[in-house]
């Protein structure tokens, strides 16, 4: 599938307070006496691995003669009684429907358009499993459930806004998968990034894959899968170690992080990007990097489709500064065509 993106996640726990979990109950046995506590669970919970046992004991699901009990390593007495409630691990959690308010810029029976905001993970992962958008589009409508991925095709880094495209039927996911691997979607990005790019359009074709020295970060790589930006300069601002540019990027390919790194890998880190060598600037303390704008046919009816999505307003100010005399035009990039398009708003 295609991605500008990467599995850069991030979510809020889900809250447990209002729920109710099975509990057990038990009289430490005389063969357990002087083991510590973590250790005595797993003997009562032998299907929890014990480090999601110690850390039920830190949030307090586990009582010791009805006192609560915190530490793992306590040592306990033969004919002490433990109860422990039995809350399901946060990935078992993972793909529960979460009520979010999405902005929605186009919707019918098969496709759904979403203007990604920043801090909006795509899907649960390690150490964050919800609040991201697959529990959001599994709260928005039924047959979310019964789709890859919840039907997400694509996708974007947490800090990244902007245009993504969900399928809602199995064959608009189908077509569109297929569609992107074609590609026959057309995605356009508005970046800022640092320096001044000597040409005023030019194309980076460099192979990426994960950088060898480091499993955060992707690097351009000999051997690498292919991938390919069509950027062009539209404005600077400054000079020498100063200078930030503003740039719109096309997509041939969709790699993670394809224009952090391909940017990157010509000097020109975008601003607030820490991960590839960008400086926070222009008040952005995140990567400047915005999808603006999709071109492509309906996956069932092939109608044409063209969407345009305005910049959040931390970007549109930094935009503003780059090119004033242009900044109305991307604060209005959102009036640009959307054939059928829903209401934007949550439900």
């Amino acid at each position: 599938m295609a991605a500008e993106a990467a599995d850069d996640l991030a979510g809020d726990e889900l809250d447990t307070a209002a729920e109710t979990f099975e509990t057990r109950e038990a009289e430490v046995a005389a063969a357990l006496h002087g083991e510590r506590l973590d250790k005595v669970l797993v003997a009562l919970a032998p299907e929890f691995s014990r480090s999601h046992l110690q850390s039920l004991i830190e949030r307090g699901h586990v009582a010791l003669d009805g006192t609560p009990a915190t530490t793992a390593s306590r040592r306990l007495r033969a004919g002490q009684r433990v109860r422990l409630e039995l809350v399901p691990t946060d990935e078992s959690r993972a793909f529960r429907p979460q009520t979010m308010p999405l902005v929605v810029l186009y919707e019918d029976e098969h496709l759904l358009v979403v203007d990604k905001p920043v801090g909006l993970v795509v899907h649960p992962a390690p150490g964050h499993w919800s609040g991201t958008l697959l529990n959001g589009l599994l709260a928005w409508h039924a047959a979310a459930a019964t789709l890859p991925r919840g039907g997400i095709v694509h996708r974007l880094d947490k800090d990244t806004s902007g245009l993504m495209l969900v399928g809602k039927s199995l064959p608009a996911v189908t077509a569109l998968v297929r569609d992107i691997a074609a590609r026959q979607v057309h995605r356009r990005y508005l970046a800022i990034a640092h320096g001044v790019p000597a040409t005023a359009a030019f194309s980076i074709e460099a192979p990426i894959a994960r950088d060898p020295l480091s499993r955060v970060r992707m690097a351009v790589v000999p051997g690498g899968r292919p991938a390919r930006t069509d950027v062009q300069r539209l404005g600077a601002l400054g000079q020498g170690r100063d200078a930030v540019s503003a740039l719109a990027c096309t997509l041939h390919t969709g790699r993670t992080h394809q224009i952090r790194v391909h940017l990157a890998s010509r000097g020109h880190p975008l601003v607030g990007d820490l991960l590839y060598g960008g400086r926070p600037a222009l008040g952005l303390q995140r990567q400047a990097l915005h999808a603006t704008e999709l071109r492509l046919a309906h996956p069932i009816t092939r109608a044409a489709l063209h969407l345009r999505c305005a910049p959040p307003p931390d970007f549109a100010a930094a935009w503003a500064l780059v090119l004033p005399q242009r900044a109305g035009a991307a604060a209005s990039a959102a009036a640009g065509a959307r054939p059928g398009a829903g209401s934007p708003g949550g439900r």
